[in-house]
């Protein structure tokens, strides 16, 4: 492939990623209402737990990262584990049970009544985020679905964040953004905008 081949190839994809931010109405509505359900979880004491599977695990990760640490400015802690950051919890479980319950296994031991579980999955099919929320569900967790439009994680959850595109690239790159979107709301200069 040639230089200009290549370039053309990234002004695709970037194109894929300006045609989605120009319809982000809904998209930005259905954070607001995931960051309101964040702001009651947390104001009755419950917690989030987060979990996805290769770059989807590492936005996990990273959603935890800044609510455990911080986002911007200093602020109190919020209670957000992510369930893919325990390696010997998930051979454990992958090899006793399936990798189909890496994470199910945890939302048993981990979730309560009133906690939110959060599923990122583009396809909206991933076996073991499914389980997953259909054990938060049993335990009358809220789940939350970040998808791409698709899926079964669409029926079983409670909220969903789609980004407005079909390409799961974009899709992954804006669910990104929808967590730091999600991090701003718990700034302190902003946590009180969220109408409870």
């Amino acid at each position: 492939m040639s230089k200009q081949e290549l370039l053309g190839v990234y002004k695709e994809q970037s194109a894929q990623l300006t045609q989605a931010l120009q319809k982000m109405d809904d998209f930005h509505m259905q954070v607001y209402e995931v960051a309101v359900q964040l702001r009651e979880a947390f104001d009755a004491g419950n917690k989030v737990l987060i979990a996805g599977n290769g770059g989807s695990a590492a936005e996990a990760q990273h959603f935890s990262d800044e609510f455990v640490g911080r986002y911007k400015a200093d602020r109190p802690t919020y209670p957000v584990t992510a369930l893919t950051a325990d390696g010997a919890v998930l051979t454990c479980i992958g090899n006793d049970y399936g990798y189909e319950q890496v994470f199910a296994r945890q939302v048993e031991a981990l979730g309560n009544e009133g906690d939110v579980f959060i599923g990122l999955s583009t396809s909206g099919n991933s076996p073991n985020i499914l389980a997953a929320a259909q054990k938060a569900r049993d335990k009358g967790m809220t789940v939350v679905g970040l998808t791409a439009g698709k899926g079964k994680l669409r029926e079983l959850a409670d909220y969903l964040i789609d980004p407005p595109t079909e390409f799961n690239p974009r899709a992954q790159e804006l669910h990104l953004h929808a967590i730091h979107l999600l991090c701003e709301a718990f700034e302190p200069d902003n946590v009180g905008k969220l109408t409870l």
